[in-house]
């Protein structure tokens, strides 16, 4: 069986006028509050739909109706947003 050709072919190095201009590691870590009010907004809204469903519609606004699903889920929703923010 014949050998196969040895790759000749040079590496690609990236030009040097394109790359970003701040590294990576210049960037400053999260905050401390930040993953902790993240964890926070996640637990707020799993008790709340928790909450709402276990006492049947009752608390913990029984006026807002279904409306508290979209305070649980919101609330998990921005614990998302902060936790696409963290480093």
């Amino acid at each position: 069986m014949p050998k196969s050709q040895v790759r000749k072919k040079k590496v690609y190095t990236p030009p040097t006028d394109v790359r970003p201009t701040t590294a990576a590691s210049s960037r400053k870590p999260s905050p401390v509050w930040l993953p902790v009010t993240a964890v926070a907004l996640i637990v707020v809204g799993i008790g709340w739909l928790v909450l709402y469903y276990l006492s049947e519609q009752e608390y913990p606004v029984m006026a807002w109706g279904y409306w508290n699903l979209a305070v649980g889920f919101g609330a998990m929703v921005a614990s998302l947003a902060l936790l696409s923010r963290w480093r």
